[in-house]
């Protein structure tokens, strides 16, 4: 498998700094990510993940410490090829992955299409995780040869698509305990595979979850004056509290509720007894989501209250934006152009999807690039977009992640190409 690079890249320093990927483990890597996505493991059930990771750094001369929930690991690189946690001392810069796949079928029809019915890897996990599988064992080989400056943490987080993320409870594990700094990559299938998009400032939104559950006594359709019509009251719900929102909050919030559920009613005849109703509640910036729960309650009880039906609410809290914080930016940005010329680093705009990746954020600065996963120059290729059973990925991209990381390790220590 050859060194990728995108059509438009200037190929100028692919090989200045250490930590390239050899033909051998390219194609283990691939081979490795196949296996994954033949295997998809739901949120805090990444068991099989787990041990296969564990196994493959055990190998690697490292020492994986699986997280408290019993899915999902870590462990440090040392530069003296040492294995163990973190001994003080500078702090480590963490390469985190999710190792989580969705509860969705996988559509496609390749030789590694999932094994198991209803669940896919559908949003690249597979692929974040491989990429900090291989950067892993490029680091080990580095501290081997004494060409590793600095000690590292790989993290394998698990449950990233289980809200409120499964970022929380590795926090609590502990992975972040003598972390400075935390970068991650997220596949993107709109970027050609060579390439990263990245931005500094918010690169993904808030995300909630709402469920309402509208009641009230039921009757005929003949009499809808002498109960409470529900089926309307539900209606007007999904309609009219994403209208009253987004006249409550700046718009320049991005505030946004989405349904994804309403269900009401068995009979043509029948005022039904109870209504529900599921979305997401979606926006921009820390200071609307801390807002949102209180907006959302506020709007539901107004529109319920004039069509006389009770309410009763429950806001989950999902995940605060993630925030590239500049310095971290940087460092991808100046990584990426180390390995495969300026070019390959695009602007890219700020999402509507969430990510848990913004619970580390919280603690430590960081940020998250997105990795280019299309075919670069296939004009005639399908566009396959994330939580969609046909989503694939341009493989290359695996190896591509992995320098790129190695290049930030490097580069985070102080290493300049001469």
């Amino acid at each position: 498998m050859s060194h990728l690079l995108s059509p438009e890249t200037d190929p100028v320093t692919a090989l200045q700094l250490p930590g390239v990927v050899p033909d051998g483990l390219q194609e283990e890597l691939v081979a490795f990510r196949r296996d994954l996505h033949m295997h998809p493991e739901l949120g805090n059930n990444e068991v099989r993940t787990t041990a296969a990771l564990k196994a493959r750094l055990e190998r690697a001369g490292l020492a994986p410490r699986v997280l408290d929930g019993g899915t999902g690991l870590y462990c440090d690189v040392h530069p003296d090829g040492g294995s163990g946690e973190w001994r003080g001392g500078r702090p480590m810069l963490a390469l985190r992955a999710d190792i989580d796949a969705l509860p969705i079928p996988d559509t496609k029809t390749v030789p590694y299409r999932s094994t198991i019915p209803g669940r896919a890897h559908a949003c690249g996990h597979d692929v974040h995780t491989t990429v900090v599988l291989g950067a892993g064992l490029v680091l080990a080989e580095m501290a081997r040869e004494g060409k590793l400056p600095v000690p590292v943490r790989l993290l394998f987080q698990p449950a990233e698509e289980v809200l409120p993320g499964g970022a929380t409870d590795a926090i609590e594990s502990g992975v972040l305990d003598g972390v400075g700094r935390i970068i991650a990559l997220h596949c993107d299938p709109k970027v050609d595979a060579g390439r990263i998009g990245l931005r500094t400032g918010p690169i993904t939104s808030a995300c909630d979850r709402v469920e309402i559950t509208l009641s009230g006594p039921g009757g005929h359709t003949a009499r809808p004056h002498l109960t409470t019509d529900l089926v309307t009251a539900a209606a007007r719900v999904a309609t009219d509290v994403p209208a009253l929102l987004a006249r409550r909050v700046d718009a320049r919030a991005g505030l946004a509720v989405t349904w994804g559920r309403l269900e009401t009613g068995h009979a043509s005849n029948v005022i039904p007894q109870q209504a529900g109703l599921s979305g997401t509640v979606r926006c921009l910036d820390l200071d609307s989501w801390r807002a949102a729960p209180d907006l959302v309650h506020a709007a539901v009880d107004e529109i319920a209250a004039t069509h006389r039906a009770k309410v009763e609410i429950q806001y989950i809290r999902g995940v605060p934006p993630v925030v590239n914080e500049a310095g971290a930016a940087a460092l991808l940005g100046e990584a990426m152009t180390e390995r495969f010329g300026a070019t390959a680093v695009e602007s890219t705009e700020q999402s509507l999807g969430g990510e848990d990746f913004s619970w580390y954020l919280e603690h430590v600065p960081g940020a998250m690039a997105r990795l280019g996963t299309r075919a670069p120059g296939d004009a005639s290729a399908t566009p396959r977009d994330i939580h969609q059973g046909d989503f694939d990925v341009d493989e290359r991209a695996i190896t591509v992640g992995v320098e790129l990381f190695t290049a930030a390790v490097l580069l985070d220590a102080g290493h300049r190409p001469v």
